[in-house]
């Protein structure tokens, strides 16, 4: 018999690739406007500057999503199709167990469970810019679901 958590990583398994079938256009909206409202201050104060002119391509080949990331005039702004500086890649527990802090990036990286490509000097900039990031920028409701999601994946 499949435990509680065991039972909700199947389902999330077979979810989370119908994220693919969502038009981009939903998509685009959702995390621009996402990432945006949640990153504001440190948008606010630069952090993301090193995107600036730059595009940063994230890839999530088990959900089969790729999205493209720069710094505009009035954001992050994200396509489905541009000249990627760096890719980042890794399967979507990677990208969770990142984002619940429960792994170290340093760790997923150096396991190659994600993996920075191209220009390696704005990827490392670009990890190091997330691992700085506190847990308080993004909405209580939302760390407390990612810390959940991330101990039962990295268990």
């Amino acid at each position: 018999m499949l435990s509680r958590k065991q039972w909700l990583l199947k389902g999330a398994d077979r979810l989370l690739p119908l994220v693919r079938r969502v038009p981009f256009a939903v998509q685009r909206v959702a995390l621009e406007q996402g990432l945006n409202r949640c990153l504001a201050e440190p948008l606010r104060e630069g952090g993301f500057d090193l995107l600036r002119g730059r595009w940063m391509c994230l890839r999530i080949p088990d959900l089969g999503l790729c999205w493209y990331l720069t710094l505009a005039r009035d954001g992050l702004r994200i396509t489905d199709r541009a000249e990627a500086q760096v890719t980042i890649s890794g399967n979507w527990r990677e990208f969770l167990l990142l984002a619940s802090r429960q792994e170290d990036p340093d760790t997923l990286f150096f396991r190659r469970r994600l993996v920075i490509e191209g220009d390696t000097e704005l990827g490392l900039g670009l990890k190091n810019l997330i691992d700085s990031l506190d847990s308080d920028v993004l909405p209580g409701w939302l760390w407390r679901g990612l810390e959940v999601a991330g101990r039962g994946v990295g268990v």
